[in-house]
């Protein structure tokens, strides 16, 4: 086996092992790998990613905000490079969710553009999930209103990656939000 493709298996039951018990929103609840594996299926299948640090960030992208992973853990075991990524993309846990939302918009143009390609697939794989299915809890109006939040925030992302800018910009046209 390549080096690459045994860097992503250890990458990719690293991220299982730390979300083993969590589920995504959905009322199917489905395990929550299935949206880091999926956020790294879109980079390389569709936006033509082929950058294993990348792929491995992609699949590491919630670790550090949604399980008990440390930054300094994923340096050790991945790399600084990667562990700088996954940092560009998590949220600051401690603070009010509208702030970390708006942070997310203030601070996408100054990403990094290997961060840039995991929020824009992020993004993506999120907004597609949310058109097969609405959350439980969440109303049509909450729904939209993520739809223009998740634009606001590729808005800072924009000219990294048209493919799959294009996909999104297509997800917001479908719901009438201004681009």
């Amino acid at each position: 086996m390549n080096s690459d493709a045994v860097l992503l298996l250890e990458t990719v039951n690293f991220a299982a092992e730390k979300h083993r018990n969590q589920r995504r929103k959905d009322a199917e609840q489905t395990p929550y790998i299935n949206h880091p594996i999926g956020v790294a299926r879109i980079l390389s299948h569709e936006g033509g990613v082929t950058d294993i640090e990348v792929l491995q960030a992609a699949l590491l992208h919630d670790t550090v905000e949604d399980t008990d992973t440390s930054p300094a853990e994923l340096e050790a075991k991945f790399g600084a490079v990667v562990a700088r990524i996954v940092q560009e993309v998590t949220d600051d846990k401690s603070l009010p969710k509208q702030e970390r939302k708006r942070q997310q918009v203030e601070h996408a143009p100054h990403c990094s553009r290997q961060a840039k390609l995991v929020k824009l697939a992020d993004k993506l794989y999120n907004l597609r999930d949310l058109n097969r299915c609405t959350p439980v809890g969440w109303s049509a109006e909450r729904v939209q209103e993520y739809f223009v939040w998740a634009s606001e925030v590729v808005k800072g992302l924009r000219g990294t990656n048209s493919v799959l800018e294009e996909k999104l910009d297509e997800l917001f046209r479908q719901r009438g939000v201004q681009l």
